[in-house]
Parts: C-alpha cells; structure tokens; sequence
C-alpha cells in the first residue's frame, strides 16, 4: 500500500479530477430553468455531498489504513443518529429557543454523545468481529454483515420500529434570500462541518506525528513494531474513530431528513460505496471529490427527472471507472 497518496489532490499533482466538479455544473446550467434555480441547486448539491463525505468519511479512513472491508459502517450511522435523538429530545427547549448558541450547543452535546457512543461500539466490534478476519476479505464481508443483522435488530429492540421525528433546530430552519436565490441555512452548517472534517482529517494524517506513524504501519506494520511503536492499538484508535465519524455523519443526516429510522443507514450506504469506489479505495482526498459529484449530481438529475436520480449517480461512478478503473485518487493497487 502506498500512504503517501493518500493526500490532498493536489499534493499528488493530479488536479484533473477537481475539473469535474466545475464541469458537471457547467454541463447542468442550460438545462436548469433559471440561473438562481441553478446556483440554488448547486450549493444544496454541494452540502448533500459534505454530509455524504461525513458519512463515508470514516468507511474510506478504515478500508485505506487498515484495509478492512466494512459492511457494518451503516449501522454505526443509524446508531449515531438515534442516540442523537435521545439527546436532543429532551433538550427540546434548547432547539426550540431563538438562539443560535443554544441550538449550536444542543447539536454539539447530541454531536459529542453520538460520537462517543459509536466510538465506543465501533471499539468493541474491531476487538470482538473484525481482529479475527484481518487480511481475509471475503470473511470481513460475510461478518460484518452478520454484525449489521444483529445491530439492526438490538436498534429496534431499544429504540423500536417507529419513525421518529426530528425537527432541526429553529435558527437552523428557513433559509438565506438573495433575490431569487434560496440557501437553507443547514446546509450552510453542512458544508461548514464537511470542510471542517476534511481538514482535520487531512492535517492529522498529513501533518502530525501521530499521522506519520499510521502511515508508516501501513507500509511496515513490523518495522514499525520493531522500533517500539504498538501500530496496532493506533489501528484500533483508527477504527474508533472511523466508527465515531459514521455517528457524527449520522447525526447530521438524521436533521437534514428531519426523521430517524432503524434503516436510515443502509439506505445511505449505497451512496456511500458510490462515492469510496468514485474516490478510489480508500482515498480521503478522492472520497472528498467523489462525494461532492455524488451530491451534485443527485440534485441536478433529481431536479429534472426525479426517477432517476439514484441510477445517474451510478451511471456517474461507471464513466470514471472506465476513465480511471482504480477510481479518482487510488491508494493501492487492490
């Protein structure tokens, strides 16, 4: 495997990718109606694919440091989101007042509690499901899909099967005006926490020592060893946090959608593997851009032929496959 790639695009001197996210919006502006309705269309695409990339985000970190195939990322994100629900519920007077501080600070308990939880399980499932099957694929499959089935069913024996509401916070309600363009307001917070996430994501593989010798383990896992470092207990604390993103991605989906549901995760999970395989397996830079032409693709087919939004995104991943068969920004050759 090769670390050093997986970086930023243009530390690798590749921007071709980055052209086509301009170019799918220039090729979407003359069939949009009207030039607000398009600039309205493209910053929602724009934040649909930051909370995809929040979501896949963790996936991409596991598979690309410790070349574990995931199945049961979905249930992590379905976890994160109910145990958000269990937080902001109760803070309801926190949501409901007309300050922002307040709002952003019952997200942030909700953020912090879903991400605890979800680290915590994720913790447990690398020591308990996925230790055993390291460097067995089919295996990971099968048992972490066995994983999925079991914490599917604990989801609905604590939380049930109802549909739960979830209403965003007020002052993350409505919208910005700007004539006849119309911004949502929480998807400006999407795309604020989507960067933000890339960017510490990016710095700490990148830019600190701790980020050093993840990559380094990657290459060597034994030479690292010998030189005194236990690479696998950083693997673990990769894992946690891969599972501690799926909690925050589902966190902010689940408000986004404004309701909860036991298959919330799964039924994201298929954008997800379109985005991972667009990026290149295991790329957080390509999972970035992959995620971003995901989102805006989605919303542009969506807006002119809703039926058939889902199947453009996989006609989407198929054309840069048969442009780059190893996906946008590979990390390894698999």
């Amino acid at each position: 495997m090769s670390p050093e790639k997986d970086e930023l695009p243009g530390a690798v001197l590749d921007k071709s990718p980055l052209a086509l996210i301009p170019v799918i919006a220039l090729v979407a502006l003359p069939l949009i109606p009207s030039l607000p309705t398009w600039v309205t269309l493209t910053v929602a695409g724009l934040a649909m694919g930051m909370m995809i990339f929040i979501m896949a985000s963790g996936l991409t970190l596991v598979f690309g440091l410790m070349d574990v195939m995931n199945f049961a990322h979905g249930a992590f994100i379905t976890i994160g989101a109910f145990v958000a629900t269990s937080v902001l519920l109760p803070l309801a007077g926190w949501t409901r007042a007309d300050s922002l501080w307040m709002n952003l600070a019952a997200m942030l308990l909700a953020v912090l509690a879903a991400m605890a939880v979800t680290g915590a399980i994720g913790l447990a499932f690398e020591r308990v499901i996925i230790k055993p099957v390291y460097g067995q694929h089919l295996k990971q499959i099968l048992i972490t899909m066995g994983g999925l089935i079991v914490a599917e069913q604990l989801i609905l024996a604590i939380w049930g099967p109802d549909m739960i509401a979830l209403p965003k916070p007020v002052t993350l309600r409505g919208s910005f005006i700007f004539g006849d363009i119309v911004i949502e307001k929480y998807r400006v917070l999407a795309v604020l926490v989507g960067l933000a996430v890339f960017a510490a994501m990016f710095l700490v593989l990148n830019r600190t020592r701790v980020g050093l010798l993840i990559r380094a383990g990657v290459e060597d896992s034994e030479m690292v060893e010998s030189l005194g470092y236990r690479i696998r207990r950083v693997f673990i604390g990769v894992f946690a946090a891969g599972s501690a993103l799926a909690g925050l991605g589902g966190v902010m989906w689940a408000l986004y959608q404004e309701t909860v549901t036991s298959a919330m995760g799964m039924h994201v999970m298929i954008l997800i593997f379109i985005v991972i395989i667009i990026g290149g397996l295991g790329s957080v830079g390509g999972c970035f851009i992959g995620s971003l032409l995901v989102g805006l693709m989605a919303n542009y087919v969506g807006f002119l032929a809703p039926k058939i939004a889902l199947g453009s995104n996989i006609l989407l991943m198929v054309l840069i496959l048969l442009w780059r068969p190893q996906g946008l920004y590979p990390v390894a050759k698999r």
